[in-house]
């Protein structure tokens, strides 16, 4: 079982880094629909009640088999044991103050509308970010102003993350993680679980050092199943055959838990109220606004999103779309409302309207799938003109360029005067958003820059 879990773990974490890579993104989308906290968000009850439900049948698989971030652990852990040759984990009692109240915590900026707590611990956003520095530092963009500080939090996360593996196991998850602590609940009620048989079990301690989770307490002879990982690792550690995995949901048996559960379960109630509300109010927050005209000059975000207002409360800031877009016109905010969440930009390109590879990746549902051929007649921006830096005042020189690239024809050029050389003039309805009139445009700053849309057309 040990092995089977390592296959299917590295399988998965492959397919995850693949497709943060930006490789085959629609044959590996689904590696970030099954992630828990973007389907919760997303609201996709098929993969999140799919998922309840193979937690109260085996236990936190997701874990250590789905979660990129738990496999990635694991990893760490392992090289541990392989430098110091030994795995020196204790017991160590279930600290629900702190865990139950970081759940909390987490629920509650949730609820407020402060995004970035997802992007700072949820596993995926996590994994992602660091997936996405690696490239940067790769393509030499690490330290340029976009991407600064996405690589700043991404190595400090790195580095405690990678120091409480080691040193701890399973830490972070069992601490820290919101995904770990809901799962922690129902795996308490888990169908199949290991358990201990105390009639063979001679108390050598072996599996309670090896336990990266630190939850078995082999003095009482008692497993913590809310922070059990499924790893297995105990099973073939103990050589008396006292560790089984098996059917226990009644608890029946000696090994069971003998600590209440009632004060965990309204601790845990409690935060899922608050986690469903900030579901239901990230909903209400995508159908809110309809009325909502141009604004001043906000970037644009990717069409698909429906509005911004629905884009920044679904967005996890997971980095996938930024590696995703091959135009390199999706890039981190820097703003702290909105911070290491995608915006657009357009000095390196434009969004051409026949892509549509950012829809593809996403799993939150915060940016919703669409057909190329849907997106010319989505408008998601417009696009303003600044006559002071156009070349045709500045320079004094005939240019055209805006109206030539523009793809949908919202540019044409007006003479203000009979006989005087042409301006832009924006259809601003007819505008999309697509960023070609900016990124083209021969003034440095553009004469012709895109606003992002309060509420996108389609």
């Amino acid at each position: 079982m040990k092995s089977v879990r390592i296959c299917l773990g590295l399988t998965f974490l492959a397919c995850v880094t693949l497709l943060l890579c930006g490789l085959w993104p629609e044959r590996l989308a689904w590696a970030g629909t099954l992630q828990f906290l973007p389907s919760l968000l997303a609201l996709n009850l098929a993969v999140v009640g799919g998922l309840l439900l193979l937690t109260l049948l085996f236990g936190r698989i997701y874990c250590s088999v789905i979660c990129p971030l738990g496999v990635f652990q694991d990893a760490f852990y392992a090289l541990r044991v392989h430098l110091f040759k030994k795995r020196r984990q204790s017991f160590s009692p279930e600290k629900k103050f702190l865990r139950y109240g970081v759940f909390a915590l987490f629920c509650v900026l949730l609820l407020c509308g402060v995004q970035a707590v997802i992007a700072l611990v949820a596993p995926y956003s996590v994994y992602g970010r660091m997936v996405r520095t690696v490239l940067c530092i790769a393509d030499g963009s690490a330290w340029t102003a976009p991407f600064l500080t996405v690589t700043i939090i991404a190595i400090v996360s790195f580095l405690l993350i990678a120091l409480l593996a080691f040193l701890g196991g399973r830490a972070w998850c069992n601490t820290v993680c919101p995904v770990g602590t809901l799962l922690g609940f129902f795996s308490r009620f888990a169908l199949l679980r290991p358990v201990i048989d105390t009639k063979k079990c001679v108390s050598c301690g072996k599996c309670e050092r090896g336990c990266k989770s630190s939850c078995i307490d082999i003095k009482n002879k008692r497993i913590d199943y809310s922070r059990c990982v499924d790893c297995f690792d105990c099973l073939s550690d103990c050589k008396f055959g006292a560790l089984k995995y098996r059917f226990a949901w009644r608890r029946t048996d000696a090994a069971a838990e003998d600590q209440p559960v009632d004060a965990g379960r309204r601790r845990f109630l409690a935060g899922s109220a608050l986690l469903v509300g900030a579901s239901v109010s990230a909903r209400a927050a995508s159908i809110a606004g309809e009325s909502a005209t141009l604004p001043l000059k906000p970037r644009p975000v990717p069409p698909g999103a429906g509005s911004r207002e629905r884009f920044f409360s679904k967005c996890t800031a997971c980095q996938v779309c930024v590696t995703a877009c091959p135009n390199g016109v999706l890039r981190p905010s820097t703003d702290l409302k909105h911070l290491m969440q995608p915006e657009m930009f357009f000095d390196k390109g434009y969004c051409r309207p026949e892509c549509n590879a950012c829809s593809l990746v996403c799993p939150t549902d915060a940016i919703r799938p669409f057909a190329r051929e849907q997106k010319a007649d989505m408008h998601w921006g417009y696009a303003t003109v600044d006559l002071t830096h156009c070349v045709v005042n500045t320079d004094g020189v005939h240019c055209g360029n805006c109206a030539r690239h523009c793809p949908v024809g919202a540019i044409r050029m007006v003479a203000p005067e009979e006989g005087g050389r042409k301006i832009p003039v924006v259809d601003a309805e007819r505008c999309i958003g697509c960023g070609a009139c900016e990124h083209l445009c021969p003034a440095k700053p553009a004469a012709i820059q895109v606003a992002g849309r309060e509420t996108h057309i389609v």
